[in-house]
């Protein structure tokens, strides 16, 4: 599937060491290299740490095609309702090659 329908849109990239990256796509190529804008890291903390979440803010990124896992869209009302610091849960696993 192309990224096309994705420009100009926000979205979530998962990366391969399980980062969070949500932010709206500039520009991609055909080797999955992603440039994002307004962008911010989640930084989700397991439910038995005292610190809250967090919301990195990154601006404009750009994401090497080899450490994109999973791009998918935002449902930005959903995402807008969402108290981000309020999240917990367990860390996304990295990828292994």
């Amino acid at each position: 599937m192309s990224l096309n329908a994705y420009t100009d849109k926000r979205v979530c990239i998962i990366t391969t060491d399980g980062r969070n990256l949500v932010g709206t796509l500039a520009a991609h190529d055909n080797t999955t290299n992603l440039v994002l804008k307004n962008t911010v890291e989640r930084v989700i903390h397991s439910p038995d740490d005292g610190e809250p979440s967090a919301e990195v803010p990154l601006g404009l990124y750009m994401i090497r095609g080899d450490n994109v896992a999973l791009v998918g869209l935002v449902d930005e009302a959903l995402d807008a309702s969402i108290n981000w610091t309020e999240v917990k849960g367990a860390p996304i696993g990295t990828t292994k090659h």
